[in-house]
């Protein structure tokens, strides 16, 4: 998938125009520098909720005119912030997000059935001598391309069953506003909204029927590594006082 906060110029690979070209090695953390959340897929949740506050937020509507959530790890506590990208530049957690690790490759839809592999123009992570070629002498995807291309498939797929589960939270009811508010010891207010989160009242509502499809389908383990995360709300507070205490 390609994240418009992330890609600022995706183009899709060519095997004439990239054919010389090499992707340079490392994730780009510094794309990330204006960013406070970072979408993840259902199959990373017991990763990131134990670094993350793991959130839900609007998504649209799908193709069919359907309303869709999405998971996302939250970065900061306000528009343009993120917290976990160090001055050094570095990543102030263990758990990279599977789309950073992607990044600057993604997949791109170019048409009903068909999706590209694209790369962000505007990266700077082109070279035509550093890093590993992405086609050979011939034209064809080298095993290091063909390596990242499962990579971003798999995203691929896990966005898509990542959307299917939303869907389902929506069908249960299960989703709420959520308003985390905190105050620094410098008297500043900081309030997180427009975010959405487990309604545990409902979930325990929920008839045996419905608990144990949730079990079996895997559901329940991600609704619970989201109701987990949220105790990590203040460490993000404590993250923004280390790193800008006079703010």
């Amino acid at each position: 998938m390609i994240d418009p906060n992330l890609f600022a110029e995706p183009q899709a690979l060519d095997r004439v125009q990239h054919r010389a070209m090499r992707l340079k090695p490392g994730i780009r953390y510094d794309r990330t520098a204006g960013m406070n959340a970072l979408f993840i897929t259902a199959a990373e949740f017991t990763h990131v909720c134990r670094e993350y506050p793991i959130a839900f937020v609007e998504a649209g509507k799908g193709p069919d005119g359907q309303r869709d959530v999405a998971p996302v790890a939250l970065l900061g506590l306000r528009q343009g912030e993120n917290l976990m990208l160090r001055p050094d530049g570095g990543w102030a957690a263990r758990y990279t997000p599977a789309l950073l690790r992607g990044y600057p490759l993604g997949l791109a839809r170019v048409g009903n059935d068909r999706y590209a592999v694209c790369i962000d123009a505007k990266s700077g992570a082109l070279s035509s001598d550093e890093g590993e070629r992405l086609f050979d002498d011939t034209g064809e995807a080298t095993p290091f391309l063909e390596e990242q291309r499962r990579f971003v498939e798999e995203i691929e797929r896990e966005a898509e069953r990542t959307r299917q589960l939303g869907r389902r939270l929506l069908e249960l009811d299960l989703l709420r506003s959520m308003r985390f508010d905190a105050t620094l010891p410098d008297g500043q207010k900081i309030t997180v909204d427009g975010i959405l989160a487990i309604d545990e009242e409902r979930l325990a509502a929920l008839p045996d029927a419905v608990v144990i499809e949730l079990h079996r389908n895997r559901a329940l383990a991600v609704i619970h590594a989201q109701q987990l995360s949220m105790d990590l709300m203040r460490a993000l507070v404590e993250k923004r006082i280390a790193q800008r205490p006079t703010a």
